[in-house]
């Protein structure tokens, strides 16, 4: 567990003798540190106080091998120790310790300017639940790597702008601020550097109003604890399990329907691009519909997960569940195994009036199989959606 050692000396203290907590929370993760730590606190604390903002500072130290800690807390913050590694385990244990009602979240590397901290309260006083800052216009020389300024972070904002309609220009900025009576909506849970896209999509899905204004990003001090490829996998990783409509329905649903065209194509022996296809082909479209089926079947799986363990709002999802019901897709499947029961019947007959000779029905017979096992996909998927359903309200 998380403990908390009170600070030596240079607290910062409301201004107001009878204000029983800060305005404003600045927490700052702490991992071997000892070179910037002191600079940090300082600045924040120095600018709070020019501005006439009672405040606050926590550092979440996540188990430093050097003397950040004590450096910390010589220098007026509060410390909370968090043994267990990683930038959002840090964050939750700060977050657990602020008593200010707005949070101001900055590294502890030197890059960010604390004296936008007074810049960040008039948005949050404006009426903003979470501020961004954004780093992408004023990035001082060799403060990012060209790789992280041109290529990952664009990327990854953009593909959770693309998936969650955020409207922010750098999602990854790490100087922040939210008001403190939001984060129970938030449900904050991941542990690595994913906390940061985690916070910004549960935002989005809250319909928090989000603000942002342009800040500077500095070149850090010390030793980056940063891991290009991992790190940016991870989010990434992170952006996709969070968003089961790109990574399971739509592409689903796409390959489901080429795999059916697919088959049409090969059945009718129409001709397509001069020439007619065959058995081979018939295979590969079935094979794409019991897939794509498949993939979509998992896509509905995980918006119930969602939406029933772990609190997502999901407006679409609960469209589809006051309209379709577990007897609806019994039916879908039951049909859809019908008719393959059917197509497989009028083979048999077929088969038996050439006296139980060769045949020549072999795509019909792909067909009939396709429609069987794609109906038991259907049939026995609506009852996993309704076993996953219990625990709904």
């Amino acid at each position: 567990m998380s403990t908390l050692e009170q600070p030596t000396a240079g607290t910062a203290v409301p201004l107001d003798p009878d204000a029983t907590e800060p305005l404003v929370s600045v927490v700052i993760p702490c991992l071997n540190e000892e070179e910037n730590i002191e600079a940090c606190v300082t600045s924040a604390l120095t600018a709070m106080r020019d501005a006439g903002i009672a405040g606050e500072v926590v550092v979440a130290d996540n188990d430093s091998e050097d003397r950040s800690a004590e450096l910390a807390a010589a220098a007026g913050a509060r410390v909370v120790h968090e043994p267990r590694r990683g930038y959002g385990s840090a964050y939750l244990a700060g977050f657990g310790a602020v008593r200010g009602r707005y949070i101001v979240m900055g590294d502890a590397d030197l890059t960010y300017d604390f004296n936008e901290i007074p810049r960040f309260g008039e948005k949050l006083d404006a009426g903003a639940e979470l501020v961004m800052g954004d780093r992408m216009k004023n990035i001082h020389p060799g403060a990012m790597p060209w790789h992280h300024r041109y290529i990952g972070n664009p990327v990854l904002t953009g593909v959770l702008n693309l998936f969650f309609r955020t409207g922010v220009s750098d999602a990854h900025c790490g100087m922040r601020a939210l008001r403190r009576d939001v984060l129970p909506r938030l449900d904050l849970r991941t542990t690595g550097m994913e906390f940061a896209s985690e916070m910004v999509i549960r935002a989005s899905k809250e319909k928090l109003r989000i603000d942002e204004f342009p800040i500077e990003y500095h070149p850090r001090g010390g030793e980056s604890k940063l891991s290009s490829w991992r790190d940016g996998w991870r989010h990434l990783r992170f952006l996709l399990v969070h968003s089961p409509n790109h990574l399971f329905l739509l592409p689903g649903a796409v390959l489901a329907f080429l795999g059916l065209v697919i088959a049409l194509v090969s059945l009718s022996g129409v001709e397509l691009l001069g020439r007619q296809w065959q058995l081979h082909t018939m295979v590969g479209g079935s094979l794409a519909m019991i897939v794509g089926v498949q993939i979509v079947s998992l896509g509905l799986a995980a918006h119930a997960y969602g939406k029933y363990y772990m609190g997502e709002r999901d407006p679409w999802f609960d469209r589809m569940r006051a309209r379709y019901r577990l007897e609806h897709g019994l039916v879908l499947g039951a049909a859809i195994m019908f008719l393959g029961v059917v197509l497989g019947g009028v083979i048999l007959v077929e088969w038996i009036g050439n006296d139980f000779g060769t045949l020549s029905e072999e795509r019909l017979a792909v067909l009939a199989a396709t429609l069987v096992i794609v109906g038991v996909q259907v049939f026995f998927s609506s009852f996993l959606l309704s076993i996953l359903g219990l625990r709904r309200p």
